[in-house]
């Protein structure tokens, strides 16, 4: 069993004052894959450093399987470790810096060559056992402190950016090998990233972490359906939600003021409690869950005016500012195959099940 429990857990940095984790709780599960994501300098590293044994935890408490590891060293906590850094040996081959930590537990022989032969086919290393680490580029130097971290069964495997030195291609093999080798091996993963299209396609649950505070933690249909909070939604999907400013007309009504007058949305059959009539909010919709047309006779739909037109292949995204909402650009997904112009008007449709409203920072519907 490899459980992990983060309770109310603080990284105060003495020097500086610096806080870099605020009461940070949450659980890991055996067997789970967790991705940590958050923006750069959001408390992710510091937080993996603390799991690992290598950063001091200024409050709180980790738990491996139920027992507190504060005082404990890596060796002590059996996790294995692979980082942006390589942090490899230079004066041993490829084969020995993978077989380095398989050797330290006194494993010998056969055993030994089963292992890392068999980690060395997964991650693409074969070719370059016999090659010293310095004489290959980064890429592959990155795979093989991949290779070092999961070529024994930790209690938990612990990865902070391990792709990052790869190109687009390398990055997108060699993740779905790792999700294979973490289903295989029945690892306990914990993955830190930026990178949201990693994270997604890895991880069994995201948790969110910013300026050091957990934000949210659920599973990928979770967090992009039902986002805690505005820097969640924004956060996550790319393009990233839209906000407009509005004001709720009734329990099950939204309205956008406008130069023209109000213009309503319904998310019926969800309703909001009575206390929030008459409040402003932002309405949340995503790029990807707005329909595009070039009419507007229906209901939740609201004009505007294309200024950018951008194709990407398999889809196109349009930068579109509302024409009675001055300074408002909204984004929406469409197609590649539909073809629109910049100054073109379209209507956006905001179907009552796509519509998130937030007050504050805080989401309520």
């Amino acid at each position: 069993m490899s459980k992990v429990e983060a309770k109310n857990v603080w990284k105060i940095y003495p020097r500086g004052n610096v806080v870099a984790v605020q009461d940070l709780t949450f659980t890991c599960n055996h067997g789970e894959f967790l991705a940590i994501l958050g923006p750069s300098g959001g408390g992710k590293s510091s937080t993996l450093r603390m799991l690992a044994g290598l950063e001091e935890i200024s409050r709180g408490e980790i738990l491996f399987d139920g027992k507190v590891v504060n005082h404990l060293g890596p060796a002590e906590r059996n996790v294995a470790l692979a980082f942006e850094s390589y942090a490899l040996y230079y004066r041993l081959n490829v084969y020995e810096n993978i077989a380095f930590p398989l050797r330290a537990r006194g494993m010998k022989g056969k055993e030994v060559d089963e292992k890392v032969r068999f980690i060395a086919d997964m991650l693409e290393l074969g070719p370059y056992l016999k090659k010293l680490p310095g004489s290959l580029a980064g890429g592959i130097q990155q795979r093989i402190s991949l290779a070092r971290a999961l070529v024994r069964r930790p209690n938990v495997t612990l990865l902070d950016e391990p792709l990052s030195h790869m190109d687009q291609r390398v990055r997108h093999e060699i993740r779905a090998r790792i999700r294979h080798l973490h289903d295989e091996l029945g690892l306990t993963t914990i993955y830190v990233t930026h990178d949201q299209a990693e994270a997604i396609s890895l991880c069994d649950r995201l948790l969110i972490i910013n300026e050091g505070r957990l934000q949210q933690i659920g599973t990928v249909e979770e967090v992009w359906n039902r986002p805690a909070n505005k820097f969640v939604a924004y956060f996550i999907g790319e393009p990233t939600m839209n906000f407009i400013p509005g004001k709720v007309e009734t329990v099950q009504q939204v309205v956008i003021l406008t130069s023209s007058g109000k213009r309503a949305f319904s998310f019926e059959p969800h309703t909001l409690p009575e206390q929030y009539v008459g409040a402003e909010v932002t309405i949340g919709v995503r790029p990807q869950q707005i329909e595009v047309s070039r009419e507007g006779n229906r209901t939740n739909t609201i004009p505007g005016t294309v200024k950018i037109v951008e194709f990407q292949g398999d889809r196109t995204v349009l930068t579109v500012e509302l024409d009675d909402l001055a300074g408002s650009e909204v984004k929406a997904v469409v197609s590649a195959q539909e073809r629109y112009v910049e100054g073109e008007t379209v209507w956006f449709y905001f179907a009552p099940s796509i519509i998130r409203l937030f007050e504050e920072e805080r989401l309520i519907l």
